[in-house]
């Protein structure tokens, strides 16, 4: 029997562009390697679970300083 590779199911691409971030109001940077929603504003990640944002500052993790160098920089642009 072979076995498929199952993908997490992707949010909505519309979804993506009315999201801002709930603490800072800022816009988000969408990394689907790592399925979340980035606030570079805020510091942190916020996870997708299933293809649904979490975006609840509780759930989020926070950003290493490399990462908010990194998006920093992303979100210049």
């Amino acid at each position: 029997m072979t076995k498929t590779k199952q993908t997490a199911p992707q949010p909505d691409p519309k979804l993506l562009e009315l999201l801002v971030c709930p603490v800072t109001k800022a816009p988000l940077i969408y990394v689907p390697a790592a399925a979340e929603l980035v606030s570079p504003a805020a510091g942190i990640a916020y996870p997708i679970k299933d293809g649904i944002p979490v975006m609840l500052e509780d759930e989020a993790r926070a950003l290493s300083a490399d990462e908010k160098k990194s998006y920093s920089k992303k979100s210049a642009k």
